[in-house]
């Protein structure tokens, strides 16, 4: 069962949007609510000029009278404030960053309706409670760590999922991928469910369009670290897209297939690869132009212990005769 907030909006179409397409107009007098939303209450007649509904192409001309009455939805009812600690690293008014640790869930789902992001951040903010999916605007796996944006009001909401849509956010990871590989390259193709594991998803024609850039950080004897930066934010991306060039993240259970140890590894190394039972992928650095001051922000947080360990261990492997 979903909780909606019921709201109501008027306001009268000024002579300098005369001409434009009533979603247009609406977008402009009401721009913390998104396009599709406004399309939406004007198919469903939640929308009234001068009293009557109009479709969404109909052109407005200045003096007329909008009053829209409608429903926001909010979380879940399952979805509850628990105090679980957040590494909160920017907050005002309007959004927050956070450094996720590998192994929390984000959203609540069946099998995790507790312990997870969302129920930290509603016990932090219990505001979040009136934005769809408590305000995140991205997601990251359970066992990827790093960034994450939570817009706070309805206003960032807006901004941040434009931003997003339009590729303009900065998305810079880190991976440890299996294998050499010797320069960086552009990873166009789209991603889908998997036709048959469906928990999984795979290159598709039928997908949807997803664009990896990587570029080589630090090569290893058997592995190589990455920067990656996202041009889209499909689920398992990253995943995919290196499995797709047979060179897929180490620890990578789902995608990752057979572990690879360099010849003559020392003990240490062997064991901690062998034990490292996640994907080696963090997402270092978030840009984005701030909802309301307008100005480009930039935050990066360094890699978690675990992996730290791993590439500690595989410098001094690269020194090996």
């Amino acid at each position: 069962m979903n909780k909606q907030t019921p709201i109501q909006l008027a306001a009268t179409i000024s002579d300098t949007l005369a001409g434009m397409r009533l979603d247009q107009a609406l977008a402009q007098l009401f721009p913390e609510h998104s396009r599709s939303r406004i399309q939406l209450w004007i198919k469903e007649a939640q929308v009234l000029v001068d009293g009557k509904p109009l479709k969404t192409k109909d052109k407005v001309w200045g003096g007329e009278q909008v009053l829209i009455q409608a429903l926001l939805p909010s979380v879940d009812l399952p979805w509850q404030a628990q105090p679980i600690a957040l590494d909160i690293v920017f907050e005002d008014a309007e959004l927050m960053v956070i450094n996720k640790p590998p192994g929390i869930v984000v959203h609540p789902a069946a099998g995790n309706w507790e312990g997870t992001l969302v129920n930290a951040l509603l016990h932090h903010a219990p505001e979040l409670a009136k934005l769809p999916r408590a305000g995140l605007i991205h997601r990251l796996d359970k066992d990827t760590s790093g960034l994450l944006m939570i817009a706070k009001t309805l206003t960032a909401h807006t901004s941040l999922t434009k931003q997003l849509q339009q590729r303009t956010v900065k998305r810079e990871y880190l991976a440890l991928a299996n294998g050499q590989i010797i320069a960086g390259a552009t990873i166009d193709a789209p991603i889908d469910r998997h036709p048959r594991q469906r928990k999984l998803m795979a290159i598709s024609e039928t997908g949807k369009p997803a664009v990896t850039h990587y570029r080589v950080e630090e090569r290893f004897r058997a592995h190589t670290l990455l920067k990656v930066n996202l041009e889209t934010g499909r689920t398992h991306q990253i995943r995919v897209h290196m499995a797709s060039i047979h060179h897929p993240l180490l620890g990578d259970m789902s995608y990752g297939g057979r572990l690879q140890l360099p010849k003559g590894a020392s003990p240490a190394l062997i064991e901690t690869l062998r034990q490292f039972k996640r994907q080696a992928l963090h997402a270092r650095t978030l840009g984005l132009v701030h909802p309301i001051t307008g100005e480009y922000q930039e935050w990066s947080t360094p890699i978690p212990t675990d992996m730290q360990h791993l590439l500690t261990l595989l410098r001094v492997d690269n020194q090996h005769d």
